[in-house]
């Protein structure tokens, strides 16, 4: 019979020693480290840190791009009503219409994909993190520990991380879930593919 299930009144079996005093049950298991020897960023930290990124860069590109966008469709639709009042004929509203808003939409989106590259590389290669990362104490580093974050490693992550999953459906889904099933270093695609890990830091 187990000690706890012991009734009152009765002694415990023989060879039972209560636990000391303070005992909080059995140890925790270590968390994975990093080559470097740095805990490695859980799932939900890296994912806090995107998610705030990601509002951060979703400020932004309000900020800098819905105005011209409102603009330009507001000039547009005001002078196709003035120049067809009963409406535009099909060839009008395609060439004077939707030819412009996706000229606008096309160069907002290589603008975006140039601020993308100043802070997911420029930025987060002179410490290995961003702001999203910094709130969430994470740091990108190097697989080889004796190596330093560079350009190149920083821009392979951006290639996939961005680029490529910004055109290839459902690739931003599988990266970001990789490192639930990746052994030992817990790495996202753009990880493998750029040489880096993701770790838990002081600050």
């Amino acid at each position: 019979m187990p000690p706890q299930h012991v009734p009152p009144g009765q002694v415990p079996p023989p060879g039972w020693t209560p636990p000391p005093p303070g005992w909080a049950g059995p140890p925790r298991p270590a968390p994975a480290l990093g080559p470097g020897g740095q805990p490695l960023a859980s799932f939900g930290d890296r994912l806090l840190a995107a998610l705030v990124d990601g509002a951060l860069s979703m400020a932004v590109v309000m900020v800098l791009f819905l105005p011209p966008l409102l603009l330009l469709f507001w000039n547009v639709a005001s002078d196709l009503t003035r120049t067809y009042p009963d409406g535009p004929p099909p060839d009008a509203f395609l060439t004077e219409f939707m030819l412009p808003i996706l000229l606008l939409e096309l160069g907002l989106m290589v603008v975006m994909f140039g601020l993308y590259w100043l802070y997911h590389v420029e930025y987060m290669k002179r410490t290995g993190q961003t702001f999203g990362k910094k709130v969430m104490k994470l740091r990108v580093v190097p697989l080889d520990p004796a190596a330093t974050l560079d350009r190149r490693m920083a821009g392979k992550r951006y290639a996939v991380q961005y680029v490529a999953a910004g055109f290839l459906p459902g690739l931003s889904y599988l990266d970001g879930l990789w490192q639930l099933w990746d052994k030992p270093w817990q790495q996202c695609l753009h990880d493998k593919f750029a040489g880096t890990v993701v770790v838990k830091v002081s600050a």
